[in-house]
Parts: C-alpha cells; sequence; structure tokens
C-alpha cells in the first residue's frame, strides 16, 4: 500500500481482526455483484469505499425515477441512464482508487460462469429466484462463496453459502428450484427504504470478512429481519444430501 492509501484505510488497518494484512486482500479482492438496485446499491458503495480492488456491476436495467427512493447508486440526473453506468460513476466518486467494470446485461449461461469463475466472492443482489438459482448453480460449480440478500415489504434476509466448505449448504438446498414460492416484486409489493441498506450492507459486510478471514460468516445460518419490530432471527441451515446441485460436490 502507498502513503494514501494507507491513510484513506486507517481505520481499517487499526482493527486487530483486519491489519494491513487484511487490507491488503480487501484491495486485491475481485468481487462480483449481480443487481445495481437497491440491494447493490449499497453493498457496492461499502465494498468500494472499503477498498475492494475489483468491483464488477452487473445489471441490464436503467435508472427510473421509482428507483431513487432506494437505491441510493442513483440520482435524478442518472434516471433513464444505465444503472451500471450510473452505478460506475457514483463508485469512483466515492474511491478513484478502485476499479469498476459493468456488465449491461443479465448474465446467463456461459457469461455467468465466466463472471463467477474470476471472483472470489460473489453477491447476489438480484430480485428475481431464476437469476438466484442461476447464480447459485455457478457458484457450486467454481466453489465460489456466494452472499445472498432479499428484502420486500419490511421483511428481509440474508445468508453466505460458502461453497468452498463440503459442509455448506448451497442457495437450492434452501429454496429448492421448481418449489412453489410466490415471486414478488417492489414494483408490486413495494419495499420500505432503509431495508434494502441494511440488508445491503450485511452483504458488505459478510464479504469483507470472507475476504479477511475474520470473523464467523453467516454460513449455515440463515438472518431473517422483521424491519416493522426491528426484531432479527437466525435459523440454521444445513446441507441437504439428496441436493441436486450440491450433492456431489
Amino acid at each position: 500500500m502507498n502513503d494514501d492509501q494507507l491513510l484513506r484505510y486507517s481505520r481499517h488497518i487499526l482493527l486487530p481482526e483486519i491489519g494491513v494484512e487484511g487490507q491488503e486482500a480487501i484491495i486485491n479482492s475481485h468481487v462480483l455483484i449481480v443487481g445495481a438496485g437497491g440491494l447493490g446499491s449499497p453493498a457496492a458503495m461499502y465494498l468500494a469505499a472499503a477498498g475492494v480492488g475489483t468491483i464488477v456491476l452487473c445489471d441490464d436495467d436503467t435508472v427510473d425515477l421509482t428507483n431513487l427512493q432506494r437505491q441510493i447508486l442513483h440520482s435524478e440526473a442518472s434516471v433513464g441512464r444505465l444503472k451500471v453506468e450510473s452505478g460506475r460513476e457514483t463508485l469512483h466518486r466515492l474511491n478513484p482508487l478502485i476499479r469498476v467494470d459493468t456488465i449491461a446485461l443479465r448474465l446467463e449461461a456461459v457469461a455467468l460462469e465466466e463472471q463467477v469463475a474470476l471472483a472470489d466472492i460473489v453477491l447476489d443482489c438480484s430480485d428475481n429466484f431464476e437469476t438466484r438459482h442461476a447464480i447459485n448453480r455457478a457458484c457450486v460449480k467454481y466453489r465460489k462463496p456466494l452472499v445472498s440478500g432479499a428484502a420486500i415489504r419490511f421483511d428481509g434476509q440474508v445468508s453466505v453459502f460458502d461453497l468452498r466448505q463440503e459442509d455448506s449448504p448451497c442457495y437450492h438446498c434452501l429454496f429448492p428450484e421448481g418449489q412453489e414460492v410466490d415471486e414478488v416484486r417492489c414494483a408490486v409489493m413495494g419495499v420500505f427504504a432503509p431495508l434494502t441498506g441494511i440488508i445491503g450492507t450485511t452483504q458488505a459486510a459478510e464479504a469483507l470478512k470472507l475476504i479477511v478471514g475474520c470473523g464467523a460468516s453467516l454460513d449455515g445460518r440463515l438472518l431473517l429481519l422483521d424491519g416493522l419490530a426491528m426484531e432479527w432471527r437466525s435459523i440454521a441451515l444445513g446441507r441437504d444430501p439428496a441436493c441436486s446441485v450440491c450433492s456431489d460436490r
């Protein structure tokens, strides 16, 4: 690290759990964020501020006025622009020392696998089960840690699937693909603005802990937030030995 970096990241370096070695790991890390909306906004901003060296921001959508209530990567001047381009400008304003790559399409199949293979950590900040399951399959294939979040109405959830570990469950173990699950979207059901910030920043915290190797991650646990009561619940998760996605890992 140079003198500017030592000063910028000094409050991390002062933490014995991070220190110089941990901050260097953050600077040298490569994080893939799928979704530049409500969850991806705070997650990307804190990862950028913390010094993650390479952030790959993926989203095929454009900024809409209704996004601005919670998607803090974007401003009114960004309405109509690609979210990834608006997001890249915001992240570079926060921290010009990092690299931000953008992918303005919905990652699928080979393209998704290529990006997952390159990443150290994957953050699922998407808003639909099809994308979540596709990300999970790619993370299982390449044994990449997956930090998954969701937020709707006043309810949020976040978990880590550390697929480097033999006994870690995958997303499919928790929500099997094809299961009858109601697909709910913010456009229809609404979402409490700060909720996306709480869940997104928790995703960023979990990603940084995985990069540094400090603390205990949410691997094997599902954290649920009732935003109306401001109550957290933690549910233990086990790997499904019959899981069609990860059983042969």
